[in-house]
């Protein structure tokens, strides 16, 4: 008798001390929770951390995130309102705001990202289809393209007036899904554009124009450097014939000045007497023997003539 008393005694504890201990929970400082009955919830949300009671087997504890949590949706091919098909990918941040009302429409997390995809991922689709696709590629008007934003449109002579740009297409994807989102009793913090990337056949398009706008590009400056090089050469010429034209005249004037010099000098000389003059004559003859004749030279001169008389003299003769 004493040894089943003392089985049943000990059966008792144990059942009391595993029932005290499912009576306590422990609420972290990240998480938030809500107690439910027969699996309705009960009371308002526990979001103060510390330790707090529930009645064991009866009442269940279910926990939830306060922290920014992440969505990441699959990339997916849709057609912008010019009829290109691109391959988008989206991602976003939320938050538990109500975890009662999120218990009741979506369970958990994992049926929280479901329906995360189903609202972003349909409202992704409508806003890419009411705009071209140099809007999606593009915040701001520029006066100028990059290659891939040249690639997206017709005509890339012609800039493109953005009216609204990647932000305030993302801008308006989150204000169209955020009143379905808190309706599960979460808030959509925020949405951006991870990737772009083009189908096959709208990448090539693209490619092509890429190329065609950098020759055309490289074509200008080709032909802006040839007009700028013929100027420089133009001018270069014109001011060498300038500098030559003047160097020409200053030595024309220093020449003509030097020869009047000269010819008075000699005029000078000469008419002072006729030693002088005898003396000249044969200093001209000899700069001419010296200009015209040499070792190899033959001439057949005249006795007579003034241009052997000096010759003549030098012989002895």
């Amino acid at each position: 008798m004493n040894k089943v008393t003392t089985f049943i005694l000990s059966l008792l504890g144990l059942v009391a001390v595993l029932l005290l201990a499912n009576s306590f929970f422990i609420v972290n400082e990240p998480q938030q929770a809500i107690i439910t009955q027969f699996g309705k919830p009960i009371g308002t949300t526990i979001s103060r951390p510390g330790v707090h009671f529930k009645i064991p087997g009866i009442q269940q504890t279910h926990f939830f995130d306060k922290r920014f949590l992440e969505w990441d949706g699959s990339p997916n091919q849709v057609p912008t309102k010019d009829k290109r098909f691109i391959w988008v990918d989206m991602y976003a941040r939320w938050c538990i705001i109500d975890p009662l009302l999120f218990f009741q429409r979506v369970h958990d997390e994992r049926g929280a990202q479901s329906r995360l995809d189903d609202i972003l991922d349909g409202e992704t689709r409508n806003a890419i289809a009411k705009h071209k696709l140099v809007e999606l590629i593009r915040s701001s008007n520029r006066t100028s393209l990059t290659d891939e934003e040249a690639g997206a449109v017709d005509d890339t002579s012609a800039m493109v007036k953005i009216v609204y740009g990647r932000e305030k297409i993302t801008r308006s994807i989150l204000e169209t899904a955020a009143p379905r989102i808190i309706e599960l009793g979460i808030e959509l913090l925020d949405l951006r554009f991870k990737r772009i990337n083009y189908v096959d056949e709208v990448q090539n398009k693209i490619f092509e124009r890429m190329v065609s706008e950098r020759k055309r590009i490289a074509e200008k400056y080709r032909s802006e450097g040839e007009g700028e090089a013929s100027k420089i050469l133009g001018d270069k010429e014109r001011e060498l014939k300038s500098i030559q034209s003047e160097a020409y005249k200053t030595a024309q004037e220093l020449i003509g000045k030097a020869d009047s010099a000269a010819t008075a000098i000699y005029a000078d000389a000469y008419n002072r007497n006729a030693d002088t003059r005898e003396f000249y004559r044969f200093i001209k003859t000899m700069e001419t023997y010296k200009t015209t004749l040499s070792e190899k030279d033959w001439l057949i001169l005249s006795t007579e003539g003034d241009f052997f008389r000096y010759l003549q003299k030098l012989d002895g003769k």
